[in-house]
């Protein structure tokens, strides 16, 4: 026997109890009873019964019901950070700050949320994954966060000093950069107008630089007032590398913005340190005037290593990069044919005899809005008149669009045992 529902055209669908027999060699059924009368719960139980299911008595507690929470994706984390030995590094055992921010660091991999949500997201009553069960934390509030964070920052140079001699040793790399981020609010003793890489204009940011060892890993940040300059960094950096973490021979590494050649001279020199580096346009330009750096010696490779007068001591690594001087040029010339469509159509705004553009100051703020959104003012000659506008091209063939893209690497590394070391590992 089993049930079977029957559809009923506008009507509900009739539930019957049926049974299958064979008459003839052939499959046929027949209706026992109309169950369409029935509630949904009293038909589940009779499907449960003719499935070989037992009836339970209405108010028989046979299930005990417990709270189910997502454990794997949390299980992960917090297992991948116990085994990287990050708990070893944040505190001793049983201090509940650690626990706290162990619990921070892992909710910010899983779901980056407010230190409000998070407080609630560990809490038993409103938990949202086994986490907080799983380090033992009970109730949380957000002001305990907070407080575990002041706490995190009294252990920093600790921290900073334990990852130092787990991913860095003498004669190794030190990648250093500089990056920002932009905030709300006016309570920051840091925060403050600079230049703003997020493109939030109007807001106060900070400025935090991170050390990492060769293979990318952070080993030391530092945060700084929103409106310092990158190269003002690095000498701080320099005094963490030799002082704090006892190290008397590394290569630092970073972008031309960062070492400069006033930060060469009077901090990375002064502490002993190798470097490596990229030259700016105009040393790459002097260089190709000067003749040291000559074309044929990129015949049959891309990649060539030279040495300049004017950069005594140092090796200069040139690269050549063909395809990326032909990419900006293909995206150069799509940037020029959207700049003349523009143009084209202030010309006919111009020219127009019903509601033409007049005056010179309105022309010159028409064409300013167009040379400003693709960025090719540099690349447009123009002659606007009060009745007439004229705009055109000027040469295409010039440094920007023509030749090849350079990119120079200038290092400094004297031949000592480290060095030797350090070199065949960059």
């Amino acid at each position: 026997m089993y049930i079977e529902s029957v559809p009923n055209r506008n009507s509900p669908p009739a539930i019957l109890l049926r049974e299958s027999f064979r008459l003839d060699g052939k499959v046929c059924k027949r209706t026992l009873c109309n169950l369409s009368g029935w509630s949904p719960a009293h038909i589940e139980g009779l499907r449960g019964v003719l499935k070989g299911g037992t009836v339970i008595a209405a108010g028989h507690d046979a299930f005990t019901i417990t709270r189910s929470l997502p454990h794997g994706h949390a299980a992960a984390a917090l297992g991948t950070a116990r085994k990287i030995g990050l708990e070893r590094i944040l505190g001793p055992d049983g201090d509940r700050c650690r626990d706290l921010v162990l619990a921070m660091l892992t909710g910010r991999i899983l779901d980056p949320i407010s230190k409000l949500a998070t407080a609630r997201s560990l809490s038993p009553d409103t938990a949202c994954s086994s986490l907080g069960e799983a380090l033992g934390l009970g109730d949380v509030t957000d002001a305990e966060l907070y407080a575990a964070l002041d706490w995190l920052l009294e252990r920093q140079a600790a921290i900073e000093t334990a990852l130092a001699k787990r991913h860095l040793q003498n004669g190794s790399l030190v990648l250093y950069d500089v990056s920002s981020s932009y905030m709300e609010g006016r309570c920051c003793p840091l925060a403050r107008r600079g230049h703003n890489r997020d493109r939030k204009k109007g807001t106060v940011q900070i400025v935090y630089g991170l050390l990492c060892a060769p293979d990318g890993c952070p080993v030391a940040i530092e945060v700084f007032d929103g409106n310092t300059g990158d190269p003002t960094t690095l000498a701080p950096q320099i005094e963490k590398l030799k002082q704090r973490f006892g190290l008397s021979h590394v290569v630092l590494v970073g972008d031309r913005g960062m070492i400069t050649q006033a930060r060469i001279t009077e901090d990375i020199k002064a502490a002993g340190l190798d470097w490596i580096t990229a030259l700016r346009a105009p040393a790459i330009k002097e260089l190709l005037n000067s003749g040291s750096l000559q074309l044929t010696l990129f015949d049959q490779r891309d990649m060539a290593s030279i040495t300049s007068p004017d950069f005594p001591g140092e090796r200069l690594v040139v690269c050549r990069n063909a395809d990326l001087a032909a990419e900006r040029g293909r995206k150069r010339e799509e940037l020029l044919g959207a700049t003349e469509k523009d143009l084209a159509t202030i010309n006919t705004r111009v020219g127009r005899k019903r509601d033409p553009l007049r005056g010179t100051a309105e022309i010159a703020l028409a064409v300013g809005a167009v040379l400003n959104t693709h960025k090719m003012k540099k690349a447009f000659r123009s002659d606007d008149h009060r009745r007439q506008l004229q705009l055109c091209p000027q040469d295409r063939r010039d440094r920007r669009r023509g030749g090849h893209r350079w990119v120079i690497c200038r290092a400094y590394q004297p031949v000592r045992g480290d060095a030797q070391r350090c070199r065949y590992r960059a």
